[in-house]
């Protein structure tokens, strides 16, 4: 098990991943991710799973954070990259790249060159969780990771997209703890929502938070997520980021 970072543990991002792909604090996650590296899936039969929690991606200057759930037992498990490899990270790295938030529109590997421009993609839970659903309890002991490096971005953070209702929830929390000032009630999820969290520290600015319905196939098949309502979103989270 990995003990929590203490506050100021860290004093760079890359620091924090290093002991992030290291952590077995959540038994249940661990098992699920090994099996699913074991056992594999046919049509990745002959490669190696990363089959560990999975770091953000992007850069430790990032203006803008996008928030997804977690990663995908063949996807980010698979690869050891947010989003990369599976049909949701197609459809995100797409909308990203149509709006200049990336370099390229496609994410197969972690060799593949993309490189994120001004932003950081992360999630609240870093091991893929069978069903794609987290314990509330993964969610909690996970977030102090999210709390961790949502402080190292703070002197640049300045807009923040959270894909779907789960990250929603579990960021909130996550950023009253990090600095920002949450008003009560909290406000709501929905797709295309906007509010600004003022500073309650000295050392940060306000934060912009919009909400997206997640990349889901169950939302992306459906029609109730199109490329342009998430190039939407991102455009108005990349203005108000600064970039």
């Amino acid at each position: 098990m990995t003990a929590e970072p203490a506050p100021g543990a860290y004093r760079t991002l890359a620091a924090m991943d290093a002991d992030l792909v290291d952590c077995r604090a959540c038994p249940r996650l661990v098992a699920w991710r090994e099996r699913v590296a074991r056992e594999k899936r046919a049509a990745f039969r002959d490669q190696t799973y990363w089959g560990r929690p999975v770091p953000g991606l992007g850069p430790d200057d990032a203006r803008l954070l996008l928030v997804g759930l977690a990663p995908a037992a063949h996807g980010g498990n698979r690869t050891g990259r947010m989003f990369t490899g599976d049909r949701s990270g197609d459809v995100l790295f797409a909308a990203m790249h149509a709006v200049g938030l990336a370099n390229q529109p496609i994410a197969v590997s972690a060799d593949d060159g993309l490189r994120l421009l001004g932003t950081r993609v992360t999630a609240p839970v870093h091991c893929a969780p069978p069903d794609n659903k987290p314990t509330p309890d993964e969610r909690d002991t996970c977030g102090r990771w999210l709390v961790t490096e949502l402080g190292l971005l703070a002197p640049t953070v300045r807009a923040v997209v959270t894909l779907g209702a789960f990250g929603w929830q579990a960021l909130l929390p996550m950023v009253a703890r990090a600095g920002w000032a949450v008003p009560r009630p909290r406000p709501k999820f929905g797709h295309g929502v906007h509010y600004s969290l003022p500073p309650a520290r000295a050392d940060r600015e306000p934060l912009e938070l919009f909400g997206c319905y997640h990349v889901s196939q169950q939302n992306t098949f459906t029609g109730r997520l199109t490329p342009a309502m998430i190039e939407e979103v991102l455009t108005r989270a990349k203005a108000a980021a600064g970039l």
